[in-house]
Formats: C-alpha cells, sequence, structure tokens
C-alpha cells in the first residue's frame, strides 16, 4: 500500500532531503513544477493524446537507486499513486504519492478534495537545470 502525503507534507520531505519525481508529460512539467524536481512521465503526450512510457522504470532505475527517498507527484494524483505503486513493486523501499499533485484532486462534483501543489502556495519553478529534464534524465538508461 502506498503511502500517501499532502503537498504541504511532500514540501516537508522535500526539504529534509527526499527527491521529487514528477512524472507528468514533459509539457506539463514545463509549465511549472516544485523546485528541484526530476521529470520522467510515465505517460507521454503525443498526437493529442496521452501514451505509456515504455522507458519508464527503466529509467527511474538509472537515475535512482532503489532506497532514493521519493515524493512522486503529477497533476492531480492519479498518475503519481500509479507510478509510486510500480516503483514500490520493483523494489523501491521510501516512495510516497503526494495527493492532489500539482493541480489538485477533485471529487465526483468536480469539488477540490485535497488541495495541490501550486494551490498550496508552495515554491514553483518554469525552468529546470538540465540535469532534471527527461531529455537528460533517459540518458542514464542508455
Amino acid at each position: 500500500m502506498v503511502k500517501r502525503v499532502t503537498p504541504p507534507e511532500a514540501a516537508t520531505l522535500l526539504a529534509d532531503g527526499w527527491a521529487y519525481l514528477d512524472v507528468r508529460s514533459i509539457p506539463e512539467f514545463e509549465a511549472g513544477h516544485p523546485p528541484g524536481a526530476a521529470n520522467i512521465p510515465l505517460l507521454h503526450f503525443t498526437g493529442g493524446r496521452m501514451s505509456p512510457n515504455p522507458e519508464f522504470q527503466k529509467v527511474v532505475e538509472a537515475v535512482f537507486p532503489r532506497d532514493a527517498k521519493l515524493v512522486v507527484g503529477c497533476k492531480a494524483g492519479g498518475r503519481s499513486l500509479q507510478a509510486a505503486a510500480l516503483l514500490e513493486a520493483a523494489g523501491y523501499t521510501s516512495v510516497v504519492d503526494m495527493r492532489g499533485g500539482f493541480h489538485g484532486e477533485q471529487d465526483g462534483l468536480g469539488r477540490v478534495s485535497c488541495a495541490g501543489w501550486a494551490a498550496s502556495d508552495l515554491p514553483i519553478e518554469t525552468a529546470a537545470p538540465a540535469d532534471k529534464t527527461y531529455a537528460e534524465l533517459s540518458k542514464k538508461a542508455g
């Protein structure tokens, strides 16, 4: 069972040395993300739709050791929960999913049930160091 944390709790973990793994698509990541986030998309946005990234697990394993402390986030919490479960199944031992993602989690009626990173007034960056972009991180997987 994947442990889930709120964005403010995730910010505390990041301040304590955890890494933020943003599993959103490259355009979503480029529009804004938590400072220092690493972008490894679970799904790619191509041809107007989302499709699985077949290299996801391979790239994560090339970038982060299995004992890395990872906060996994996405847009609203769905992809990150799926990614966190995949990583736990692959033997990662310190993985948490950030509820609400970057933009917030909504209930069936469209009401915000967990404010996202942006709505929680947490720091945001749009530029990322080259070594945190998917283009560079994917090179580590060969």
